[in-house]
């Protein structure tokens, strides 16, 4: 699927916002892609993730023990790549500032597993999610995105397999442009300001 049909769907939705936003890293954009809009829409969902599916067994296979997704914005991209890829899908979430299993969900030593998120900006996330699964003895083969909005540059320490990747600017808080900071910040993500 190409970069603009992948982007017609984030349109079609209303979820390609544009304005001043902080993300999730803290960092500020005049482009927010909201991810939960798209997955609304269960066809438009497995259409996408359908695409990403296709684009990770080409890259990186699909011998795969689980799909593994951080809360909150992961959670529907994960479950419905597992349904994709056939098999189960779990989530960590945040206890205290740190991801962790919850809810029963466990795996044994050496499983394979693919991290699958939904934007990937910085890769603090992603990287942070990756941690805790090694460190529970997870395996952490390949993670997947719909957006990679680093433009290719974030480095996840896995293979990072993207439906597609944009290059947005992202700026720090003390360093906006004009044009930005003439426009009242709205965070419309998941996760507070660190």
């Amino acid at each position: 699927m190409d970069q603009e049909t992948v982007l017609q769907h984030f349109r079609d939705a209303g979820a390609l916002l544009e304005g001043h936003f902080i993300l999730s890293s803290g960092k500020h954009s005049s482009r927010y892609l909201q991810c939960a809009r798209v997955m609304m829409d269960a066809q438009r969902a497995a259409v996408l993730c359908g695409a990403l599916a296709d684009n990770v067994r080409t890259e990186v296979g699909d011998d795969f023990d689980w799909v593994v997704s951080p809360a909150m914005g992961g959670v529907i991209v994960g479950y419905e790549m597992g349904r994709q890829l056939g098999i189960p899908s779990m989530f960590v979430e945040r206890v205290d500032g740190e991801f962790t299993l919850r809810r029963g969900f466990g795996f044994a030593q050496g499983a394979r597993i693919l991290v699958v998120e939904d934007i990937v900006t910085t890769g603090l996330s992603s990287r942070e999610c990756i941690d805790t699964l090694k460190g529970i003895g997870g395996n952490v083969v390949a993670e997947a995105c719909l957006i990679d909005r680093s433009g290719g540059t974030a480095d996840i320490g896995v293979p990072l397999v993207p439906l597609t990747k944009l290059d947005l600017p992202t700026y720090d808080a003390d360093d906006l442009p004009p044009e930005l900071s003439a426009i009242p910040a709205e965070k419309p993500g998941s996760r507070g300001l660190t």
